[in-house]
């Protein structure tokens, strides 16, 4: 992904212009998202909306959470040689606590995801107050290597130019 900035823009004419004039460029830019009004919903744009982050950063932290505590779970019943789980027998006990630790994994996977704030919250919620406010957004995404047409941007006379990550 390369770097992609947000452009606010208080005229969905301005908006439409400016979503051709960039996507006739050479390079093109990778992605071009009207976002508003008439245009894609704000929470359909990855970027711009923090409860699918959130769900994204809980599904990669729970593939690594949730074997670790399958192991821990297996591990402690190992170590302490508690018979919690007499019922289920010796290999029935161990087995029991691998799936504990597993749960705990999986539910410790929502929590660390919950937790974590990004550092663009803020800038994200300024964009959601924008939108709100009955302005565009044209989301913008360059190649890796290839520089933002930040001319072009300001030729469109935006009310905000926020940048979203510079890769």
């Amino acid at each position: 992904m390369g770097s992609s900035v947000v452009v606010v823009i208080a005229e969905r004419k301005r908006l439409l212009q400016l979503k051709d004039q960039l996507g006739e460029l050479s390079p093109a830019p990778q992605r071009l998202v009207a976002i508003g009004k008439g245009e894609t919903p704000i929470a359909e744009v990855e970027e711009l909306n923090p409860a699918l982050t959130r769900k994204l950063r809980q599904r990669s932290m729970a593939t690594w959470l949730i074997p670790f505590g399958f192991f821990a779970g297996l591990t402690f019943t190992f170590i302490t040689d508690l018979d919690t789980f007499a019922f289920a027998g010796e290999l029935g006990s161990h087995l029991i606590g691998g799936l504990l630790g597993l749960g705990s994994g999986w539910m410790g996977s929502f929590a660390a995801a919950a937790s974590v704030s990004s550092e663009a919250d803020d800038r994200v919620r300024a964009l959601r107050n924008r939108l709100e406010e009955g302005n565009w957004l044209l989301l913008v995404e360059m190649p890796n290597g290839f520089e933002m047409p930040w001319t072009r941007l300001q030729e469109a006379k935006p009310k905000a130019v926020v940048r979203l990550n510079d890769n």
